[in-house]
């Protein structure tokens, strides 16, 4: 095996508490009575777009909730690109040694923008051959693990994440799948499992 794709959120980064930020400042701007917590966002990152919405805004008008989900994801990109997330223990050591070994790329269900601000505050975009997600292509994320492969003529690779829907996606695209215990979701089918990022080097792929 000599390529490997992550999933962000819950396998690389806990972003949480910046997005919280950006998306409550959206909705005290459009007057909505309603506070977005950590505990919410557990539950909704890494799904696709309009499930994120209806979990989200389930309450909001649906013409004002789609205004309010494409201000909140700019000021999500917005604030992430000057404050970042929070990296999980030894990522950038861990990345440093995998990309001396494998590719590495990226496929995450986020919208345009959001994985550049990831690269642009932590400095990461070094370590990764190419990236992708919905917000470029509008495609699924098996979809998108497809794409990666056929762009760079990947013949062999694995999925590393952290919910039932990567899983699913790997899955679809036809790679083992990696599940980063860690992250936010729970998943019964893996191929490997790992409880820390560090345990990466140790897999036997």
């Amino acid at each position: 095996m000599k390529n490997i794709i992550f999933d962000l959120d819950g396998t690389i980064w806990d972003a949480r508490e910046s997005i919280v930020i950006a998306w409550n400042n959206v909705l005290e701007r459009h007057n909505i009575n309603k506070k977005i917590t950590k505990d919410d966002l557990k539950a909704v990152l890494g799904l696709p777009f309009d499930e994120f919405s209806k979990r989200l805004l389930s309450d909001v008008d649906k013409e004002k909730a789609l205004k309010i989900l494409n201000e909140s994801y700019e000021a999500e990109n917005i604030y992430l690109t000057s404050n970042g997330g929070l990296l999980y223990h030894n990522v950038e050591e861990v990345l440093k040694k995998l990309a001396e070994k494998y590719n590495l790329f990226i496929v995450s269900n986020c919208q345009d923008g959001y994985i550049e601000a990831f690269y642009h505050y932590h400095g990461l975009d070094k370590y990764f051959q190419d990236y992708e997600n919905p917000g470029r292509t509008g495609l699924s994320k098996g979809e998108n693990i497809k794409l990666i492969m056929e762009r760079n003529q990947l013949m062999d690779a694995v999925y590393v994440g952290d919910t039932t829907g990567d899983q699913e996606a790997a899955a679809y695209a036809g790679i083992p799948f990696v599940f980063a215990r860690y992250g936010f979701g729970e998943v019964s089918k893996y191929n490997y499992a790992i409880d820390t990022f560090e345990q990466l080097l140790d897999l036997p792929i």
